[in-house]
């Protein structure tokens, strides 16, 4: 009866851990360590966009690494004045490992000056992605 119990309680545990993990990833937010940091476009590889860029650190074996590209690509193609430059994790580990970045996909959202004012892990939504850069211009 005691290992029915102890199960019944890791299962509820990995229940509510599942749950909360899948409502935060994606989701685009303010991270406090990412405040006054700039990229440039020497140190992204790619131009800056007039209004705004979003930048994605991907992995090559990462399916929800193309999900975001596509989406991030969309919008690029929507907004005007904002920019999609898309990274390699791998090939860039000394920026990964200066952004803190933990996991892909992650994406930064630059303002025009390049300072980091929002930041998402996981697979973003073409929502948010969108309100995101009403709060960086």
């Amino acid at each position: 009866m005691t290992g029915l119990m102890v199960c019944v309680a890791v299962l509820a545990a990995a229940s509510v851990y599942g749950v909360l993990h899948r409502r935060r990833s994606g989701r685009v937010r303010v991270r406090g360590r990412d405040d006054g940091r700039r990229l440039g476009a020497d140190r992204l590889g790619g131009a800056l966009g007039e209004r705004a860029t979003l930048v994605q650190f991907s992995s090559a074996f990462c399916a929800p690494c193309r999900a975001t590209r596509r989406v991030l690509g969309e919008v690029a193609g929507v907004v005007p004045g904002v920019a999609h430059i898309e990274i390699d994790a791998e090939a860039r580990l000394d920026l990964v490992r200066e952004l803190d970045i933990l996991k892909t996909p992650t994406v930064l959202v630059l303002d025009a000056d390049g300072r980091i004012v929002r930041r998402a892990t996981g697979q973003p939504r073409r929502a948010d992605v969108i309100a995101a850069l009403g709060e960086a211009v």
